[in-house]
């Protein structure tokens, strides 16, 4: 959704700085609160993976604060990351730009582009299925989205915003 709405966002944009689309704010309006949900569901993802495999005596099962601990501690980049994009990114989007650039925003969106071929790729890990053709293409293609979407992305920023 986050790179479709970037596409559409970008591509109606021909004034880099100025120009507006109606669906830049309503879709960090639409995200932000996801991010939050996110923290939580996978948090919920954790506790119940941890109980499913025969942990029932583990304290990380019997108690939610010795849970949500061993939790931060095994995904702390991705909490990080989570409370990142809903504290700074939220205002710095919706707020602080005033209106402004909404095509960088739209470019931005962009970055997620690559988020759904990696996670075929741990499906088709989960699945024992790496030496299939599907799990080669899906590769070959996260890669390419991956450095085209979130490593090619910040430099073609600057150039758009320098021309």
């Amino acid at each position: 959704m986050a790179s479709s709405a970037g596409c559409i966002i970008a591509s109606s944009c021909s004034d880099v700085i100025e120009d507006k689309h109606w669906l830049t704010d309503a879709y960090i309006l639409f995200a932000t609160p996801y991010f939050a949900y996110d923290i939580y569901a996978m948090f919920l993802c954790y506790w119940h993976k941890l109980r499913v495999k025969g942990h029932e005596d583990d304290a990380a099962v019997r108690s939610q604060g010795a849970a949500v601990a061993g939790y931060l501690r095994r995904e702390p980049l991705m909490v990080l990351h989570h409370v990142f994009m809903v504290a700074f990114c939220f205002p710095a989007s919706l707020l602080w730009r005033q209106g402004k650039g909404d095509y960088f925003q739209g470019l931005l969106f962009l970055a997620e582009l690559s988020t759904p071929f990696v996670c075929l790729g741990k499906v088709l890990i989960q699945y024992k299925q790496q030496h299939t053709v599907l799990h080669k293409v899906n590769g070959a293609v996260m890669l390419l989205t991956f450095f085209s979407c979130r490593v090619l992305l910040f430099p073609y920023l600057y150039f758009s915003y320098s021309r």
